[in-house]
């Protein structure tokens, strides 16, 4: 008869671990991580997100102070802590964070040394015990170790556009870095989609932009389209996601769509994996 850790193992479910990322910076990936986080969770999902970036902005969207993030993803990658002592709460139900600070600055250098320096956080994760339906990882807006890291525990991609001119000539050097990964380090990994984010109806730019992605990527890119809007903005300078600062903003509504597109794409892929 098999044993009660063997027994708990078998019933944790396996979470959906998704790495959002994009080497250019100012994107929205923290912004969609944050919300994307929050509108799974409020409905009933539990929901991790790894903030995986030096600037520890995941952190601070989601109202922890550099004070009190204590140990945090440095401890995970480089020490003996496991993912359940460096996980914290937030003020949202069912979403719990590991965040960063200063100390992950210097990551990309002291990985260089580090035995399975490109699978630390797939070790990490494969030893939680924490049961979530979802892990985010918001990764930085470069393609060093941390984000390598990243993409090699992850499942599946999810990529903030912004809708600018330059766009897809960025995207273009991530799908082949994700093709890299794939081939290297991480077989299974795939693009769940592509997220067109700071959205503005008034320009013929953002409208051009998402015909061209569409046209590249397909069924690829999401339906919803995140809009330019200020309480996006400026939720995080209270330290919080926008559906909690201003339910009723258009952004807010936005995040909402888009968790519901994730999940009707999971179901789907469930269906067809089984």
């Amino acid at each position: 008869m098999p044993d009660g850790t063997t027994s708990a193992a078998q019933a944790r479910p396996t979470p959906r671990v998704i790495a959002l990322a994009n080497q250019k910076g100012g994107v929205g990936k923290t912004t969609t991580t944050i919300n994307l986080g929050t509108a799974l969770a409020a409905i009933g999902k539990r929901v991790l997100i790894i903030d995986n970036d030096p600037q520890g902005n995941a952190s601070t969207g989601l109202g922890i102070s550099q004070s009190d993030r204590g140990i945090g993803i440095y401890d995970l990658l480089f020490g003996d802590s496991r993912l359940e002592e460096v996980t914290v709460p937030t003020d949202v139900p069912n979403l719990s964070l590991v965040t960063a600070s200063v100390e992950l600055s210097g990551a990309e250098v002291e990985l260089v040394n580090v035995e399975r320096r490109e699978y630390r956080l797939k070790d990490a994760l494969a030893r939680s015990q924490g049961g979530y339906d979802y892990v985010l990882i918001d990764c930085p807006p470069a393609l060093g170790l941390l984000t390598l890291n990243a993409l090699a525990a992850a499942d599946a991609v999810l990529v903030p556009l912004q809708c600018e001119f330059y766009a897809l000539e960025g995207l273009s050097h991530l799908v082949r870095t994700i093709e890299r990964v794939k081939r290297a380090f991480n077989p299974a990994l795939d693009i769940q989609g592509v997220v067109l984010t700071m959205f503005d109806r008034r320009n013929n730019l953002s409208d051009m932009v998402a015909a061209d992605v569409r046209g590249f990527f397909g069924d690829k890119v999401f339906e919803t389209v995140i809009p330019r809007n200020v309480r996006v903005s400026e939720a995080p300078s209270h330290g919080k996601p926008v559906l909690l600062y201003d339910y009723r903003s258009a952004g807010a509504q936005a995040y909402i769509h888009l968790a519901g597109e994730v999940l009707k794409r999971e179901r789907k892929r469930q269906l067809a994996y089984g």
